[in-house]
């Protein structure tokens, strides 16, 4: 009898393991053909969706990066609205798509890190415009410090812009994604998002936490098969000269190649690449692959390759 349970014992093992072998071999394979599909893909992109007619919402749209993206959808046939704290600046970006023919573009103040202002300033857009079909979640500030110089008060309202305004206009404009099961939501991260850099710890947590939290939201949508034609896109940029980087450090030695961004170009990419519906991109593009491809050696091996580029931010 015990000989009996040990051979069925072992039977079920061996079945077990062999089960096991098989699936290695099917994931392998898989891997493989999504491999060769982003080959293939790169070599041969896709047409660029349209956004014509898209109700594109950008917060930080009174000046920089976000008055760029907003003039961009503009130009693409997109309803814009703009959204910012900055009221001025604000109506200036309005007025500036408008002069250039574009007439569908709307100016609204908005503390983007007040919940309950969030939500109210949507709901009177879509009484006066419409449902939000594109999110931009472009705002955000930066100060430099080290991270004892940083006050309190400066660390929440870096997290308040940063990061949480981004739950509040996620729980503003998704539900109506999802009821219509189309939808695109782009986040604002930054390399300080890729590699941790000094002078820029809070700034860092912040941005590596817009990462995790549009990576885990892709997860969830994805693994509960929710809403298949909603699309998340995480843009990445280096340093962009909008005034936000008040001290720069920059390698002159490497030429062009780490210089300020100009924040045209950076919106031109960040626009291009929603259309492509790429999820998690940096500007240069190289970035990405060096941020990950660091992370294969021991940590000493990225300090020496920051040490070499010797580019950042300086104190404030």
């Amino acid at each position: 009898m015990a000989q009996g349970n040990q051979e069925e014992n072992m039977m079920t093992k061996l079945c077990s393991y062999a089960k096991l072998a098989s699936d290695i071999v099917v994931l392998f394979i898989q891997i493989m053909m999504t491999v060769i599909e982003g080959i293939i893909q790169t070599l041969f992109p896709k047409p660029l969706k349209s956004v014509k007619g898209e109700i594109v919402l950008v917060t930080g749209a009174g000046h920089g990066i976000g008055r760029e993206i907003a003039i961009k959808y503009a130009e693409l046939g997109s309803i814009v609205v703009c959204l910012d704290i900055n009221e001025k600046g604000n109506e200036e970006t309005v007025k500036l798509i408008q002069s250039k023919g574009f007439q569908n573009a709307h100016a609204y103040k908005c503390d983007v890190t007040k919940r309950e202002v969030v939500l109210q300033t949507i709901e009177q857009i879509k009484k006066d415009v419409g449902d939000v079909t594109v999110l931009i979640n472009n705002a955000g500030i930066m100060p430099c410090h080290h991270l004892l110089d940083h006050k309190p008060q400066e660390i929440i309202k870096m997290f308040e812009v940063n990061v949480f305004a981004h739950f509040w206009l996620l729980e503003a404009v998704l539900p109506n994604m999802i009821e219509k099961n189309h939808g695109h939501i782009v986040a604002l991260s930054s390399i300080a998002g890729i590699s941790g850099l000094k002078n820029l710890v809070p700034y860092c947590a912040s941005k590596f936490a817009v990462r995790g939290m549009m990576e885990s939201l892709m997860e969830e949508f994805r693994e509960e098969k929710i809403a298949s034609e909603v699309y998340f896109t995480v843009a990445c940029p280096y340093m962009v000269n909008t005034g936000l980087c008040k001290n720069p450090k920059v390698n002159e030695k490497l030429g062009k190649t780490l210089a300020l961004l100009n924040p045209e170009s950076v919106a031109e990419v960040i626009v291009t690449s929603m259309r492509q519906n790429k999820t998690t991109f940096t500007i240069p593009s190289f970035f990405l692959v060096l941020g990950d491809l660091l992370r294969l050696f021991p940590v000493k091996v990225g300090q020496l390759v920051k040490d070499f580029l010797d580019s950042g931010m300086n104190v404030d």
